[in-house]
């Protein structure tokens, strides 16, 4: 591994041009940053697959299916609520991004998780959005960036960068192990990127 991956500051430096350096990605970021959500940041493929894409080579944007925005407003944790603001994001762009622009309220998940992905764990209400980066099933996925508005971006890694940057997939330690589907997603992730090591 080369020498600037030895510090967390100059991993997330470079976490942080390899975001500026992905076109699309950074488009998402600034569009979002203009509609002001609450305590919004963009996580998950978007986010890490740049990554995994400039350590091996590719594309920066090979592999990346949608653009995860979270926010997080417990005014008003209703469904119909959160629409308005998935169809306001909407708006704000064209096709293809339209499709790929996936908004959710971090307030409400824990009012769906369970039924949806099955109650073998269980899933609290989050506090805010960076706590959903506790919950992703890999510590190298629990990466979430924001676009401030003078074009600082900042980064949420809970579990900190080695994982991403040393392409290791690793089960996140505050899930129940097993959970989660870390099968079908590590090994979804494996079919695009064999230079992936998955542990556990």
């Amino acid at each position: 591994m080369e020498a600037w991956a030895l510090t967390p500051e100059t991993l997330q430096d470079r976490l942080i041009d390899i975001v500026r350096a992905t076109p699309t990605t950074l488009q998402v970021l600034r569009t979002v940053r203009d509609l002001d959500l609450p305590d919004w940041m963009i996580f998950s493929g978007a986010i890490y697959q740049p990554v995994f894409n400039s350590l091996t080579g590719r594309p920066l944007d090979y592999g990346i299916k949608d653009y995860d925005v979270a926010y997080h407003d417990d005014r008003d944790t209703s469904y119909e609520a959160e629409d308005i603001v998935i169809q306001r994001v909407a708006a704000a762009f064209e096709p293809p991004l339209r499709e790929l622009v996936e908004v959710r309220n971090q307030a409400r998940v824990h009012l769906w998780f369970e039924k949806k992905f099955g109650a073998d764990e269980p899933y609290p209400a989050l506090r805010s959005s960076a706590e959903a980066l506790e919950r992703f099933v890999a510590t190298a996925f629990c990466v979430g960036v924001r676009l401030e508005a003078d074009e600082t971006l900042r980064v949420w890694a809970p579990f900190g960068l080695e994982d991403l940057f040393a392409m290791r997939l690793r089960p996140n330690p505050l899930r129940v192990k097993g959970a989660g589907g870390w099968a079908r997603t590590t090994g979804s992730a494996k079919a695009r990127w064999p230079e992936i090591t998955v542990e556990g």
